[in-house]
């Protein structure tokens, strides 16, 4: 299905709010160039204060930039005439953490709302509304007020409002941090569905990686007002460059021993290495050679992720007995991919793809 979705394009942004003559002025954003491709899914990841949400509200005009321009199809938004915004903000969806329903009325009259503002006929607003709230398995819920749903179909309600006027991008500010693992995997399946229906733009912020993992096509990693790091959910988890990104990685796929579990394995013999394992690591056949050699190989920790078609992870092994045949296993690894030994504080030796140390 060939994308419908909109272009977003950031060129040089920057946002500082002005604090006045005791207070420092706060960046916000800070030189931000990014863009998110038609029918694309882009993860916006970064801790409280990066500047996630003021991106967010950057790209529907709720907030303009201090300098720099915001694209939609090429078209600069930044200092649009009033009404000449509010008819591009009708082409752009939005669902929010606390899904913002309104509890006077029923989940088929919050979706209908944003209907009533458009030229459409009572009969047709009615049929648009009973389509949505099946699509999102809520046909039965129509008469339901929030009060009377769970978190995950107020959020439901919540997706099928922001659909309500067929937009071609849709922003999603935490949408589900405040729903249980088990609902967010679902409410993140239905925005996939959507995507993969539409062709819409769809722009996740988000300060959790798992919710990157499941949904996004493309994610940028922001701190400090910047996007540090942007690329495919693939490059970014398989080889984050940023001590951030590290960071997100490393609780979403938890692939390597914590500080406490690499006390406890120092408390054994051999020699630990945590090595990457990619299709072109070599590790398997470096393995077998070691086996040959007498030396006895024992898997302690690791994991191996696909996405987006691709596979890597990372394993911890402890090797013991002949230490030559283990020094040959390290530097022949360390031609081919990344392996660090681990030694408990006493001096490790850390290798990346085609470097000595």
């Amino acid at each position: 299905m060939a994308a419908t979705g909109t272009r977003v394009e950031f060129r040089d942004v920057n946002k500082v709010f002005r604090s006045g003559k005791k207070g420092a002025d706060v960046v916000a954003l800070d030189n931000v160039n990014l863009t998110v491709e038609p029918g694309e899914i882009l993860g916006v990841i970064g801790y409280s204060g990066a500047g996630k949400s003021t991106l967010v509200r950057m790209i529907n005009g709720l907030d303009t930039p201090t300098s720099g321009q915001i694209l939609l199809d090429g078209t600069d938004i930044v200092g649009m005439p009033a009404k000449q915004l509010r008819e591009v903000r009708r082409n752009i969806g939005m669902i929010f953490q606390q899904f913002n329903l309104f509890s006077s009325l029923n989940a088929a009259g919050n979706v209908e709302y944003p209907l009533k503002m458009t030229e459409m006929s009572s009969a047709d607003r009615k049929a648009r509304v009973a389509e949505l709230l099946d699509f999102v398995g809520l046909a039965e819920r129509g008469t339901n007020y929030p009060e009377q749903l769970s978190g995950g179909q107020k959020q439901r309600v919540g997706i099928a409002r922001a659909l309500a006027t067929s937009p071609s991008l849709l922003l999603a500010d935490e949408a589900t941090s405040a729903l249980d693992p088990e609902t967010t995997q679902e409410v993140l399946a239905l925005l996939k569905e959507v995507n993969e229906r539409t062709g819409i733009t769809i722009v996740v912020i988000t300060h959790e990686m798992d919710v990157i993992r499941a949904i996004a096509d493309k994610v940028a990693v922001m701190e400090n007002g910047r996007v540090v790091e942007h690329g495919s959910v693939y490059e970014v988890f398989s080889n984050p460059q940023t001590q951030v990104a590290q960071r997100f990685v490393s609780t979403s796929l938890r692939n390597t021993p914590s500080p406490a579990e690499e006390r406890e394995l120092m408390h054994r013999d051999g020699r630990l290495f945590t090595v990457d394992l990619t299709a072109e690591s070599g590790f398997f056949s470096a393995a077998a050679k070691l086996q040959e050699r007498g030396v006895d190989l024992d898997v302690v920790h690791g994991s191996v992720t696909t996405l987006q078609d691709h596979s890597f992870g990372k394993m911890t092994v402890r090797l013991t007995g002949n230490q030559e045949a283990i020094e040959e296993f390290y530097s022949t690894l360390r031609r081919t991919t990344t392996i660090d030994e681990i030694t408990g504080g006493r001096g490790s030796r850390s290798t990346s793809t085609g470097e000595a140390n």
